[in-house]
């Protein structure tokens, strides 16, 4: 008897060890989005083969995914800088690997975007060739569904060859809705074709070849630069790398001995747009003591707050953030390249 309740009392324990060890390790389906890293983009840049030396910083700012534990999911609640996403979400359909794929092709066409940007801003000659649009997310009633995979580049459409995805999707939109309709791409270098019927797009009245899409472009400068960000994906890092470039091929030393953080997507012609998890970025640039962090200031339009009521602009979320956690680091509000490099010209 005495056998049977000291071994009750170990299989007991035994027990409870592995329920606090699955509430600590135990992976769930839901995700963290939390602070992560802020990183010098000199780094990452070589402009005539070699990376600045000029004193402070341009400090690129990222968030951090982690799937989610019962433990790390009920700390982050209530912690204004840790959001709870569920695998969908966060990634839609895509599975890690295509999550990650596309991530990456959004910093490919970030950094040559920023290219573009800094060399236009800095009067300096470039050349840009576009080959066609990446194939990003496949929708499930797509009849490309099976045709196309995430990365292919589409270079025609009809024999039709186009400048830029808008011109692109113009072209589709003009298609009769019962059109077959034949597109070539680029697959691992290799040279294909598929064929497939225009379907319904989700929440529209418009037909479509059902795929998201961004443009496929390669910018080269003289001086020439080479942008490597690793391991980095997104598009969220286009203002600090085009800063970072702009004052190389310039010369101009427009950090000064400052830790200038930020973020920002990046057009050709220097527009900044709005970002996600910019209270993250904000508290990892604070953290790495950044002095300056630029923040898009996105215009909030009727559309906008017609899809999205609750919508706050990059801008007034990452003033917000400053402010509890009290730091001294400046926010900065910018629409373009020019108000970014204005700023640090004059302050």
């Amino acid at each position: 008897m005495k056998f049977n309740k000291t071994r009750n009392k170990i299989f007991g324990g035994i027990f409870l060890f592995i329920i606090v060890l699955a509430f600590f390790t135990f992976p769930t389906k839901y995700y963290l989005e939390v602070p992560g890293s802020a990183e010098s983009t000199s780094q990452y840049v070589k402009v005539d083969g070699k990376h600045d030396k000029k004193k402070g910083d341009f400090l690129l700012t990222t968030v951090g995914i982690m799937q989610g534990t019962p433990f790390t999911l009920l700390r982050s609640v209530g912690n204004d800088f840790e959001t709870i996403y569920s695998r969908e979400d966060l990634m839609g359909k895509e599975t890690d690997q295509q999550y990650m794929q596309v991530q990456q092709y959004y910093m490919r066409s970030a950094t040559n975007n920023a290219v573009q940007a800094a060399y236009s801003a800095a009067d300096k000659p470039f050349t840009k060739r576009y080959m066609g649009v990446y194939v990003m997310d496949i929708l499930g009633n797509s009849d490309f569904k099976n045709k196309l995979k995430v990365g292919d580049t589409i270079s025609s459409i009809n024999g039709y060859k186009f400048k830029n995805s808008n011109q692109f999707i113009k072209y589709v939109r003009k298609q009769s809705r019962k059109a077959t309709v034949k597109i070539n791409f680029t697959r691992d270098g290799k040279k294909k074709s598929a064929s497939g019927k225009l379907v319904k797009l989700a929440s529209t009245k418009r037909y479509g070849l059902g795929i998201t899409l961004t443009d496929n472009t390669e910018a080269k400068g003289t001086p020439p630069t080479k942008i490597n960000a690793g391991d980095i994906g997104g598009p969220s890092a286009g203002l600090m790398f085009t800063l970072q470039v702009y004052s190389q091929i310039t010369n101009k030393n427009l950090k000064r001995d400052r830790i200038v953080a930020g973020t920002g997507t990046i057009s050709p012609d220097g527009t900044v747009g709005p970002i996600g998890g910019i209270e993250k970025k904000v508290y990892a640039a604070s953290a790495e003591g950044a002095t300056i962090f630029f923040a898009p200031d996105d215009p909030v339009t009727k559309e906008i707050k017609k899809y999205d009521p609750s919508y706050v602009n990059n801008y007034h979320l990452a003033k917000k953030a400053a402010k509890k956690i009290n730091t001294k680091m400046k926010i900065v509000p910018v629409k373009s390249l020019n108000e970014a490099i204005k700023y640090l010209e004059n302050n």
